[in-house]
């Protein structure tokens, strides 16, 4: 045990916890600002005079460059030290913040949005690296609950917050707000963290080779997965080349990784099993947070009728479900295995989905409020046990470097999640139609009756026959069309949880028993 304390004797109590404040304010911009910026893409496409299809790269360009630099935040704190990595990606993250808030043209401001992105991949990796690094195990649990609120919390939040920001002032001040933030959090983290003590220079020099198929397999596979629907997939040419190109640069990094002496990447660490199922995992939890934050404003506002303000109070529940539960599941995975609250988390998410999938156009809003509160409970359950299963099992240098692929998977599980539940309601709300169209016909008793009953309360209300005819066949299509949305964005939901269903035995590889015990034998002894 006095080795065990003497391991994480570099810093005192009070400046771990002034190193957690540091690195949280850092996630919470990031995570904020991956979501923030969609609710205000209206604006900006008014004041920049530029297209949806235009508009759309502020989004995108971020996610690329984000994507691509975080399974190299191991590599890039190695090389140039933790301390000096972290706090530079704060200053180019807070400083394009600033330039994207001044931007006049679209170039400059996608140019700002890659910038920003690229600095934001450290705030979420190697700061997780560093809060598994200076915390000793029996303080993990809560540690990473707290870190967790920010990363599970952040994209609901994100936009109702610029919603209210773009309503009472302007788009450009969801950028500013990161100004006083970025500040404190680089001025902490330069005075107050350390180099890593495991940190080691890479002997080979840059990876070059590695680091730009790795740049041409993740940048082409976002692309791919962004613009994937807008250009009908595989029936353009531009998106065959993404999708070739992706699959020889993913392919050709691996290989190249497995068999170079000194990696950018080190991919041997997914020989741990639990690794690995932890970060096929991550890809499903990234899949259920970022597609459900992603289907359920589109079903509140094109199906429910509600406003972006309106849908942003009745996701809050399910987010401060989430807050409470994370920090209560922190304290719980020292007494309780991690695989059993993960399976708790799992069950409750699929029943939260199966809740949604029943919804119809007359529910009222008490079921809906209780399914997004079941679902952000069982977020909660999820992110802690889930987290310290799969990096526990790490030790020093590979911890950074297992944060950068683990938070990547969740962000790939995002963006794969949105781009196929996006083509799904699609095809789903089409194929609905048409099956209700068949038994929408003027041989059709109902149909006649409706009709009928439609004219005549128009033709009551002052209508021309011929008029009152075409309102009410419109109002019946309406309908129709409504009724078909609805049923394919109860598939949606369905679907988010067959792929939990799918993956939960990946936690039968989790071996937390051992963790779990640790934890309880250590806390008297702190």
């Amino acid at each position: 045990m006095a080795e065990e304390k003497a391991e994480f004797a570099e810093y005192s109590g009070a400046l771990r916890w002034v190193i957690l404040v540091a690195v949280m304010l850092g996630t919470l911009m990031q995570v904020i600002d991956s979501s923030i910026v969609n609710v205000a893409i209206p604006t900006m496409m008014g004041n920049l005079g530029v297209t949806l299809e235009e508009i759309g790269w502020v989004s995108t360009g971020y996610i690329i460059a984000n994507v691509i630099v975080l399974p190299l935040t191991g590599w890039l704190s190695a090389t140039f030290g933790r301390r000096r990595y972290l706090t530079a990606s704060m200053i180019i993250f807070t400083v394009a913040s600033f330039f994207c808030g001044t931007s006049r043209t679209l170039n400059a401001l996608i140019f700002f949005r890659i910038v920003q992105g690229a600095g934001g991949a450290a705030l979420l990796s190697t700061a997780q690296a560093t809060l598994m690094e200076i915390f000793p195990p029996w303080q993990q649990g809560i540690i990473q609950a707290i870190f967790g609120i920010g990363v599970m919390v952040g994209p609901t939040v994100g936009p109702t917050l610029g919603g209210w920001i773009t309503d009472n002032y302007s788009w450009p001040w969801i950028f500013f707000i990161n100004l006083p933030i970025g500040i404190t959090a680089v001025l902490l983290t330069f005075f107050f963290m350390h180099d890593s003590k495991h940190q080691t220079p890479n002997q080979g020099g840059v990876d070059v080779i590695g680091i730009a198929f790795l740049a041409v397999g993740l940048g082409c596979l976002q692309v791919l997965l962004e613009e994937g629907n807008t250009n009908n997939w595989f029936d353009s040419n531009f998106i065959c080349w993404m999708a070739a190109l992706s699959v020889i640069g993913l392919v050709s990094f691996v290989i190249w990784e497995l068999h170079t002496e000194y990696p950018a990447v080190n991919l041997r660490i997914l020989r741990h099993k639990q690794f690995a199922a932890g970060t096929l995992f991550g890809a499903v939890t990234g899949f259920g947070l970022f597609g459900g934050v992603f289907i359920l404003p589109v079903f509140l506002q094109n199906i429910r009728g509600y406003t972006a303000m309106q849908t942003g109070l009745v996701m809050l529940p399910g987010a401060i479900a989430t807050a409470v539960m994370i920090p209560v599941v922190g304290k719980l995975v020292g007494h309780i295995n991690p695989r059993n609250l993960a399976v708790i988390g799992s069950c409750g998410f699929i029943y939260s989905m199966w809740l949604l999938h029943q919804v119809t156009i007359d529910t009222g809003p008490d079921q809906i409020y209780l399914a997004l509160i079941i679902r952000g409970a069982a977020m909660g359950f999820l992110w802690v046990p889930v987290t310290l299963a799969t990096l526990s099992g790490l030790k020093g240098k590979d911890i950074a470097t297992g944060s950068g692929l683990y938070n990547l998977s969740r962000q790939l599980g995002g963006s794969i999640g949105i781009a196929f539940l996006s083509t799904f309601l699609e095809n789903k709300t089409a194929l609905h139609r048409a099956l209700l169209v068949e038994n929408v016909t003027a041989y059709s008793q109902p149909t006649t009756q409706r009709l009928e009953l439609l004219q005549s309360a128009m033709v009551a209300g002052g209508a021309a026959l011929h008029t009152a005819q075409q309102r009410a066949l419109q109002i019946l299509d309406q309908t129709v069309q409504a009724q078909a949305a609805i049923m394919a964005f109860g598939d949606a939901f369905l679907v988010v949880g067959l792929a939990y269903m799918v993956a939960m035995p990946l936690l039968i590889l989790f071996k937390t028993r051992a963790i779990a015990k640790k934890q309880v034998d250590t806390i008297p002894m702190e």
